[in-house]
């Protein structure tokens, strides 16, 4: 019987201990895009043996792990107060969740403790289980397209097995909305509003997996470098002189922030207080003069919060 690719999904839920399978069902799958997945990814290690004869020697393998890839939409829950059902894969990428009742819910970076999640990968009576997942997020908007969460984990290898799919809820994640004006609003880099094209964020975790003789099979992350860069349009340097500001090194650290959504549970901010802009160059937006402009988050002197990403 042929399998169809179409019949996919992953599900996803918090490990309550490392590498421990919490059996998630079709209550935890998540809506996803761009889904691939390396169930076998290994070490080769060759024996290479010298023979007197041509001929390939036998290659084995090391270190066998999973490798999973995904994109969500960036929408909120729908009700205030309420995590999205991708925020276990957020707190699996190194980032704390705190709960406002009614209110909010806030994704912080921390430096220890990290959550870890176990992912199936369905595909039409196939499941491919993930454990111990851990891994980073990406952010990618752009003026005309809805913007996305782009997710990448690594987990430990464990054998597939035949199983019905599950039957998915999908709860918890609205409706995206389209990255333009008005639905776009608060946008500050520098303390300048400036007419915003386009906006990346790359967490930057470090992720390694180990599997030690006499040790355990584990996913660790061992640092981060948050940065990104936005595309603005450019205005004379006496309105605006990010210039200037990328090449004084004695220059405060700056804001960058905007909020997408405008509705009570489908909106979401980013916010960096400590920015540190690189490098400020030209870009062409329809014949329009665009600067292009990278940025490094800096933790603040409280350490960790680099950024926060908060749903109301």
């Amino acid at each position: 019987m042929a399998l169809l690719l179409r019949k996919r999904l992953i599900v996803i839920e918090t490990e309550s201990s490392y590498g421990s399978d919490p059996t998630p069902d079709g209550a935890d799958a998540v809506l996803v895009r761009d889904l691939t997945i390396t169930p076998q990814s290994s070490d080769v290690v060759s024996r290479d043996l010298i023979r007197p004869y041509l001929g390939a020697s036998q290659q084995l393998l090391a270190n066998t792990k999973v490798e999973c890839t995904f994109s969500v939409e960036m929408a909120g829950s729908g009700t205030a107060g309420t995590a999205p059902q991708y925020g276990k894969a957020l707190k699996a990428c190194g980032l704390s969740e705190t709960v406002a009742s009614g209110t909010s819910v806030t994704y912080e970076p921390v430096s220890g403790s990290f959550s870890s999640v176990t992912i199936y990968y369905m595909i039409d009576g196939i499941r491919h289980k993930a454990t111990g997942c851990r891994g980073t997020v990406s952010i990618n908007a752009e003026v005309g397209s809805i913007p996305t969460l782009d997710f990448s984990f690594t987990g430990i290898y464990n054998a597939p097995d035949d199983s019905a799919l599950l039957t998915p809820t999908y709860a918890n994640q609205d409706d995206p909305l389209v990255f333009k004006n008005g639905n776009v609003t608060g946008f500050q880099l520098l303390s300048y509003s400036g007419a915003l094209q386009s906006f990346s964020f790359d967490l930057g975790n470090s992720t390694v997996y180990r599997e030690l003789v006499g040790g355990t099979k584990e996913v660790l992350i061992t640092d981060r470098a948050a940065s990104g860069s936005v595309s603005i349009e450019a205005v004379l340097l006496g309105t605006k002189d990010y210039f200037a500001s990328a090449v004084d090194d004695d220059a405060a650290l700056g804001n960058l922030t905007f909020t997408h959504g405008t509705v009570a549970g489908n909106r979401v901010q980013f916010t960096s207080s400590k920015v540190d802009i690189g490098d400020v160059s030209y870009g062409d937006a329809d014949g329009i003069a665009m600067l292009e402009i990278p940025y490094t988050c800096v933790p603040d002197s409280a350490a960790n919060a680099e950024f926060d990403l908060v749903y109301t």
